[in-house]
């Protein structure tokens, strides 16, 4: 039995940094490839990865990923088990690179990684993201509008069932 599109692109795996989206107004997104090992890959599908912590550096004009834990798998050979939190090359145009890095210098501004998803092709991509930090009053009132929303949502649910 063939599967549809909608049942493949359900099995896909993408996973969200939240803490991100907490501490971060996002100004722009950039979509990068990631440079991984084959074992990472098959971590990365097992649902194996943590992007909490994990944050980019422009280094010597080429981003790289730091401090994101892909955890090894135990199928895969132990003579070969990479770092855990090594870190991992963005693959990105130069002149990307230069805009995010003239912001980044300038504005004071900050690049961490959103969202890490597979393509269409099954290629894995990281959404990347130029953000700002926010101060604590920034982050109380998105707390108030969730909340608030959640129960107007709620409300309007409970009174479509009467």
């Amino acid at each position: 039995m063939a599967k549809s599109k909608k049942q493949i692109k359900s099995l896909r795996p993408s996973f969200t940094n939240k803490k991100a989206y907490h501490d971060y107004m996002v100004m722009e997104t950039l979509e990068a490839g990631i440079e991984l090992l084959g074992s990472e890959v098959k971590a990365i599908r097992a649902s194996r990865i943590n992007l909490k912590e994990s944050f980019i550096r422009i280094i010597q004009g080429e981003l790289f990923l730091l401090g994101a834990h892909i955890s090894h798998l135990e199928t895969a050979n132990v003579h070969y088990l990479p770092d855990v939190r090594r870190d991992r090359k963005l693959l990105v145009h130069k002149i990307q690179i230069t805009k995010f890095a003239s912001k980044v210098q300038i504005d004071g501004m900050t690049i961490v990684p959103l969202k890490l998803y597979f393509n269409q092709k099954n290629k894995i991509k990281l959404l990347i993201g130029l953000a700002k930090g926010k101060q604590v009053h920034d982050k109380r009132e998105d707390l108030k509008r969730k909340t608030q929303n959640r129960e107007i949502q709620k409300a309007i649910k409970e009174r479509s069932y009467m």
